[in-house]
């Protein structure tokens, strides 16, 4: 059962529903007298190395259903990822604070930090619980059907690509629009869950899943233009070549790198720059335009999936229950039942710790440029209720007087 503190932080980039599982843990925390206290570290690990700490037992019901809804990660988040050392500096905090629960909510590198902590507890023979909850829009745990945080930013991406298609079959031209992800094209994939029309963009999406060629992009893309006399292209960040090397490499002069060493693919313009660039000249089409999402697709405000809110709730409950059952250590997975409905599990951390899922190929199109019908009804029930439906004048055309 719940002993002693608990303690609860938040890890990685932000989502439009991470507060939800923050809210499951807390409310559902207390609901148990076996726990003293329910503390949030600021700031992920970092705070806890820092013992930044706020104590979430004296925040009232209604403040905390208010915070369960307002996008992004309101303890605040962080980048690090702790080594061993880290995570023993991490140990001796939550030892002298007598945390004796600690729910991490995260994605891969969050779920390692928990496995290290966890074997650290084990070692010392000190009595601390380890649950992981599972967050990311990227959708990339392993084991999990999808992720909280996914659902939500699917929607926006799948919204967006809906409203660029609107516009780009108002003015004709040829669009690029680049979504997150590095390794994982669940998120790019999404663009394709706002078709309505046969003939609605994206026309074209790209993954990292399979090998980027310049000359098959730009064949690609003059097929569908000649076609349809314009074209939208859906692309993820972290596209590669055959060799494996990302584009924004191999096309940029320069690329930045974050603190980790890996080439910097958000928060800059480059790869939709590069691309237009590339059609503009090879192909002389004229009006190209090109947009880089970024962080927009992780806590847009008007753009939350139901769904994602129900999910990112109960995992937070979940996790407190596991806790009170007696495991001492897990990670709460999410597994989709029929169509639609889900159910939980927890299972071990190395399960997921510092392991990626990637799409299934069957997923994606044998061209390599689009999503299959599988993918369409994978995700689709996940973008909850309220997505509106686009429409267009019937086709009663008027006979001309003057000429052909």
């Amino acid at each position: 059962m719940l002993q002693g503190k608990v303690l609860v932080a938040q890890g990685g980039g932000p989502t439009a529903v991470i507060n939800q599982s923050l809210v499951g843990v807390v409310l559902e925390g207390r609901k148990f007298e076996s726990s003293d206290r329910i503390y949030g570290a600021r700031h992920g690990v970092s705070g806890i190395v820092n013992e930044d700490f706020v104590d979430l037992t004296q925040e009232t019901t209604d403040h905390l259903e208010r915070i369960a809804a307002t996008p992004c990660a309101a303890l605040g988040s962080t980048r690090d990822k702790p080594d061993l050392a880290y995570c023993q500096e991490i140990f001796k905090v939550l030892k002298a604070h007598e945390i004796g629960t600690f729910f991490y909510l995260g994605g891969n590198d969050s779920s390692d930090t928990m496995r290290i902590l966890s074997e650290e507890a084990q070692k010392d023979g000190y009595g601390l619980t380890c649950i992981h909850v599972p967050k990311t829009i990227d959708n990339d745990l392993m084991v999990n059907d999808h992720t909280p945080g996914f659902p939500s930013a699917a929607r926006f991406v799948a919204s967006a690509f809906a409203g660029i298609n609107l516009d780009n079959e108002a003015l004709e031209g040829v669009y690029v629009g680049v979504v997150m992800g590095r390794h994982a094209g669940f998120l790019t994939a999404a663009a394709a869950l706002g078709r309505t029309f046969p003939d609605d963009g994206p026309h074209l999406i790209y993954l990292p899943e399979r090998d980027f060629d310049m000359e098959q992009f730009l064949g690609d893309v003059k097929s569908v233009y000649d076609r349809l006399g314009r074209c939208v292209i859906a692309v993820s960040e972290g596209i590669h070549d055959a060799s494996g090397e990302a584009m924004m490499t191999k096309l940029a002069d320069k690329v930045e790198r974050d603190a980790h060493g890996n080439v910097q693919l958000s928060g800059t313009g480059a790869l939709a720059d590069l691309l237009t660039g590339a059609i503009r000249d090879k192909l002389g089409i004229k009006r190209v335009r090109g947009d880089t999402f970024g962080y927009l697709q992780r806590s847009f405000l008007g753009c939350v999936s139901d769904v994602d809110q129900r999910e990112a709730r109960e995992v937070g409950e979940k996790a407190v229950q596991y806790a009170n059952a007696g495991n001492s250590t897990g990670t709460v997975t999410i597994h989709r039942v029929g169509n639609y409905a889900t159910d939980y599990q927890l299972r071990p951390l190395t399960d997921v710790a510092g392991k990626t899922k990637v799409m299934d190929l069957s997923m994606i199109s044998k061209s390599g440029n689009d999503v299959t019908q599988e993918f369409l009804d994978y995700g689709t029930p996940l973008l909850g209720s309220g997505m509106l439906t686009p429409a267009r004048p019937r086709a009663n055309p008027v006979a001309k007087i003057l000429g052909a």
